[in-house]
């Protein structure tokens, strides 16, 4: 079969992108997630109004507290080798992903596609590799291979910088599917639009020559040198709209403008061994949709309906006041003065010889019913309802108590909604990580050096190379490392576990000294437990220990570890094994 020409291969794909254009404009999906962004910022009202209207964003804090509930802290990223020989190097490779999670920013950018999967139902983290190389004369010469440029070579008067993988937040307006996809695994093509100033895209020397003549503004600068202009027409300040087109089933990549009709960088092979480098984070799936649906998206009508009823329930309260009729021929001057007056026991002058009754009486006022003042609520418990947050998560405090067991139920119940969204973080977190090591494997150059920290808080220094990063691993995220740490909980999970190897240490199968270690860093966060964790004690009878039963002996040799709490004490106390008969 003839392969199509060049300008006719260029035809297709924007084709295929003006049709997912059209299909997003059609479906109202773009419209969606600039509405659910605004909510989430507090920009509730289309239009302004003289009436005073009341904006309770509680879009705001819902979403706010599910994000630092699943993503806050660094991820514990583990690495298991497939094959045995490849051990060692699952050891390096663990060691080195968790390092650029830390050290090169991820979290942060993870942590913004986190915010995208919860307002607009999905995100996007792109992985790709960055070299960045300084000449002699100080000048900076970056490459990045997801713009398909080979390199990695460094002359004698170079120094790299950068040479490490890296991971970024893409928004979702900038990415671009195949409109009959509906999943990532049929989608036949991906798109991502990136938008750069017009001069930097035709002094890019990667680029095409003739293709870089043919780029045209398609986008303004909305400042100039001028603070006063918000929008300048000056192909110096203009920007520049670049495809980069990822076509799946022929895995080829290629990067083009909206103009012209040469490719920029024609279809060549895809540089990564993966395929397209884009991860996507899912919130909500809908059946046979490829666009999943948000927390705001369901809750959107009743953040509307709250902001109402608590502008109305303002309006009533203004328009609350009391009145009077009084006959105007029955007081003079001084007596209206004194009866408009708001002080106390002011005395009021009446001229006519009417009754008072006649003269004076309170207008009747309108009073909304009590039911009215109850609809924030029921808004606000609907609200709780569908995105399964219970009320002690928002800050809140029930009005009734509970029993223990009935919080601990509560407690499940509102976990499993989290749980379900860790496991999208988790999921995402194992791909992202299994791609960066798989960059490394292809792209990296000479030797690194990663900072680590051993258990006990000292740094130290592993040097490695492309070849300690080979081999097939499985990437795994320990439970629960994303999620807030929670001191108390964690200290009774390590009372429980006492608990639960009581039983065992009667037979003498327990090991003590690593036990009371596990218990000080673990339980109560204490980076060198051996400071406080003797040797094992010796037997009684040389020890001069009492027989079983007896009290334990005063501190010194052979006595229990220090540092531990009373309860801890009398644990390890039951937990003592036998002496030999």
């Amino acid at each position: 079969m003839a392969r199509k020409p060049q300008s006719e291969q260029l035809s297709t794909y924007r084709e295929h992108l003006n049709a997912s254009k059209k299909w997003r404009k059609d479906e109202g999906y773009d419209a969606t997630w600039k509405r659910l962004i605004d909510i989430y910022k507090g920009k509730h009202y289309d239009h302004y109004s003289d009436e005073d209207r009341m904006l309770i964003n509680i879009s705001f804090s819902t979403i706010n507290v599910i994000a630092p509930a699943v993503a806050i802290n660094y991820p514990k990223i583990t690495v298991n080798a497939t094959k045995p020989e490849n051990a060692p190097n699952a050891v390096v490779a663990e060691a080195v992903v968790n390092y650029w999670w830390k050290y090169r920013s991820i979290r942060e950018e993870f942590r913004r596609s986190v915010k995208d999967l919860l307002i607009c139902g999905h995100g996007w983290i792109k992985t790709g590799y960055r070299f960045v190389e300084e000449n002699a004369i100080g000048e900076d010469t970056e490459s990045d291979y997801n713009d398909n440029v080979a390199g990695g070579e460094s002359t004698s008067n170079t120094v790299i910088t950068v040479d490490s993988p890296f991971a970024e937040r893409v928004s979702v307006f900038d990415v671009f599917i195949d409109s009959d996809a509906t999943s990532m695994h049929d989608a036949k093509w991906i798109a991502q639009r990136i938008r750069r100033p017009l001069s930097e895209v035709k002094s890019d020397k990667r680029y095409n020559k003739t293709a870089r003549e043919e780029v045209t503004i398609m986008a303004v600068s909305r400042y100039s040198e001028d603070p006063s202009q918000r929008k300048v027409y000056d192909k110096n300040y203009g920007y520049a709209e670049i495809w980069e087109y990822y076509d799946i089933r022929n895995k080829t990549m290629s990067v083009f403008s909206d103009g012209g009709d040469t490719f920029l960088i024609k279809p060549t092979k895809m540089p990564y061994a993966f395929g397209h480098p884009f991860v996507m984070l899912r919130n909500y799936d809908v059946p046979d949709v490829f666009y999943p649906i948000g927390d705001l998206e369901q809750i959107e009508p009743l953040q509307r309906e709250l902001n109402e009823t608590r502008s109305q329930m303002m309006n009533h309260r203004k328009r609350f006041a009391r009145k009077y009729l009084y006959k105007e021929s029955a007081f003079d001057q001084f007596g209206r003065s004194a009866l408009e007056s708001d002080e106390d026991n002011v005395m009021v002058p009446v001229v006519s010889d009417e009754p008072l009754g006649n003269v004076v009486s309170a207008f009747p006022a309108i009073i909304s019913p009590p039911e009215f003042y109850n609809q924030s609520e029921m808004i606000t418990n609907d609200i709780n309802r569908i995105t399964g947050l219970p009320e002690f998560m928002n800050g809140g405090i029930p009005e009734i108590r509970r029993t223990a067991t009935e919080i601990s139920a509560v407690a499940d119940a509102a976990n499993a909604r989290t749980a379900d969204k860790l496991a999208i973080v988790e999921m995402a977190i194992s791909e992202v990580a299994r791609r960066m090591v798989a960059l490394a494997q292809q792209y990296m150059t000479g030797e690194q050096v990663a900072r680590l920290v051993g258990k006990d808080g000292e740094p130290f220094w592993v040097t490695f190379d492309r070849e300690y990063l080979e081999g097939d691993f499985d990437f795994e995220v320990v439970g629960g490392s994303t999620q807030p740490h929670n001191e108390s909980q964690r200290r009774q999970q390590t009372l429980q576990l006492v608990d639960a190897l009581a039983p065992f240490a009667g037979a003498g199968i327990v090991n003590m000294q690593e036990l009371a270690s596990y218990v000080l860093q673990f339980g109560f966060n204490i980076k060198n437990p051996e400071k406080f964790v003797q040797a094992a004690p010796a037997p009684p009878e040389a020890a001069g220990m009492p027989p079983q039963g007896g009290p334990m002996p005063p501190q010194g040799a052979g006595a229990p570890p220090q540092g531990l709490t009373p309860e801890m004490m009398a644990q390890l106390q039951q937990m003592q094994p036998p002496p030999p008969q």
